[in-house]
């Protein structure tokens, strides 16, 4: 028997229902053999009565003899067993609070590792082993442990919950699908599984893909804020710039001023001195002829008298000091007119400093040909257009102006400001500005800001104006050679500047900007090679 019980496996001494070692083994009619405790409490819960491995069900519950050979078989086995189970229990970990323990320990209850949904038990390594190795269990179903198998069982039938019913969307056991749910959509729970984790997939996929976004408009937010923190140190340095430069100016008309002040005050006391000491002088003579005609009036020797008396009659001083004075200068004239010239002064800076303002906001425009009438021609660097007379054969795409001898630049602002300037040196006619990107291309156009226009331009009559209904006529000092144009986009401004004089020649106030805009240019009829010159897009000049 020693011999035997060597060549028998584990598997052939473990009860397939507490997957321990036989207790009292007994066998049943179809040959399989369980604990008797086990089986009896399996019986308990099924009707009519079925083996657990081969499912064949007996109709009449059978007697259960205990089977003395596998009963001493098993206690052998038992025993040679226990030290190598007691050296694999003391290396694995006890369950802690919170963990789920194995159900078939006794003693200690080492952690579970997987448990069942067929025998509804949790495992430990050791007892695991089973369901690894026999292949009646290797077909059960194992999960990560959990403590709580009431709620995998039917509350109404007591029965695994291992259906699902698509209808009603719930879980179900195969009684429910013949009673409850008997018309309704019923998968395994697996399929269902599959299918709702393969949702869950795609919900995740989308999951991340709004975190992403999210993400995105987070760097995108904090970029704004860079920006934005660069732009205000860009504003204060160069609003520092400006008010230091004024304060300078007024501080050197100040100065100017008391020194002119002074330097008339300084005229004014050198020449009463002058008159003080003069008339001091004539005073001293004066007196000095007082005392003499004092003295010879008391004199009674006649000849003494008579001789003396030539030399105090000799003439005295005839300057009539009566319209002599000393006027103040008059300090309001000079303040006034020092007060003008600084205002004068200052207007001129102030204007440039405008204008070396918008300048920061330079950007590279170049002429799309896509958009340029066929009449136009644009040279290769895309910096200048003029009217050729003559219409290319082109493809009439919906971008390209059909009647005006329009054309947009290829770069587009939707935020912002932005500025750039063109030369209209020898043109007799011309338009410039900024227009939306929804604007009509084709056939009559109304360039007006109500229809996406916002522009100035000089007409055949040499009069300038701004777009409008009614276009409003511009009065200019001189004819401008170089035009800047600059836009506020969040701001709904659009202001056209003289480069060279530094002088606003129109603004167009409270726009409302949703679309893109495009810089927009028109260089209007040859007329006979009148107005041939070309409209030239130039670089910024940061400095002037």
């Amino acid at each position: 028997m020693s011999a035997a019980s060597c060549l028998l496996t584990e598997d052939q001494f473990l009860c397939s229902i507490c997957l321990d070692v036989f207790t009292d083994p007994v066998t049943i009619p179809c040959g399989h053999n369980f604990c008797k405790a086990c089986i009896r409490e399996h019986w308990k819960r099924s009707a009519p009565c079925w083996c657990p491995i081969c499912t064949r069900i007996f109709y009449t519950r059978p007697e259960l003899p205990i089977n003395s050979f596998i009963s001493e078989m098993a206690a052998k086995f038992k025993a040679s067993t226990h030290q190598k189970a007691s050296c694999s229990s003391s290396e694995q970990e006890a369950a802690k609070p919170g963990e789920v323990p194995c159900d078939v320990c006794t003693g200690t209850k080492l952690k579970a590792l997987k448990s069942c949904l067929v025998c509804m038990a949790s495992y430990c390594e050791t007892h695991l082993e089973p369901h690894l190795k026999m292949p009646g269990l290797k077909r059960h179903q194992l999960i990560d442990p959990v403590e709580n198998f009431e709620g995998r069982m039917c509350t109404k039938h007591d029965k695994p919950l291992e259906l699902f019913c698509q209808t009603d969307q719930t879980c179900v056991c195969v009684l429910c699908t013949v009673l409850d749910h008997k018309t309704h959509e019923v998968v395994p729970l697996k399929e269902e599984y599959e299918e709702q984790k393969a949702k869950l997939g795609k919900t995740e996929a989308e999951v991340q893909q709004m975190i992403q976004k999210r993400r995105l408009k987070i760097q995108e937010m904090r970029r704004s804020v860079e920006l934005s923190n660069e732009g205000s140190d860009r504003e204060i340095a160069f609003g520092v710039q400006v008010f230091t430069a004024l304060k300078d100016s007024v501080e050197r008309s100040q100065a100017e001023l008391i020194h002119t002040v002074r330097e008339n005050q300084r005229e004014t006391e050198k020449q009463a001195e002058g008159f003080i000491k003069e008339l001091e002088q004539e005073i001293s003579e004066l007196e000095k002829r007082s005392t003499e005609v004092e003295q010879l009036s008391q004199s009674e020797d006649h000849l003494q008298f008579l001789q003396n008396i030539q030399s105090i009659n000799t003439a005295l001083p005839t300057k009539d000091w009566g319209k002599i004075g000393v006027s103040p200068p008059s300090y309001g004239a000079t303040l006034l007119k020092d007060v003008n010239q600084l205002d004068l002064n200052l207007g001129e800076q102030i204007k440039l400093f405008q204008l070396r303002w918008v300048k920061q906001y330079a950007v590279n425009v170049t002429l799309d040909p896509n958009t340029a009438h066929a009449e136009l021609h644009l040279s290769a660097n895309r910096k200048q257009v003029s009217d050729s007379g003559v219409a290319k054969d082109l493809p009439d795409n919906p971008e390209r102006f059909d009647s005006w001898l329009n054309v947009l630049s290829k770069q587009s602002f939707s935020s912002g400001r932005f500025y750039y300037e063109v030369q209209v040196t020898g043109n007799t006619e011309w338009d410039l500005g900024v227009v939306r990107e929804s604007i009509n291309r084709k056939g009559e156009l109304r360039l007006h800001p109500q229809d996406g226009y916002w522009r100035i331009g000089l007409d055949s009559n040499n009069e300038y104006s701004a777009c409008g209904d009614p276009s409003i006529k511009i009065s200019l000092k001189s004819p401008p050679q170089k035009v800047g144009v600059f836009v506020d986009y969040e701001g709904g401004l659009v202001s056209f500047y003289d480069v060279d004089t530094a002088v606003l020649i129109s603004s167009f106030t409270g726009c409302s900007f949703t679309e893109k805009l495009y810089p927009f240019f028109s260089p209007c009829l040859n007329d006979g090679g009148k107005n041939s010159a070309p409209l030239i897009i130039t670089p910024v000049n940061q400095n002037q």
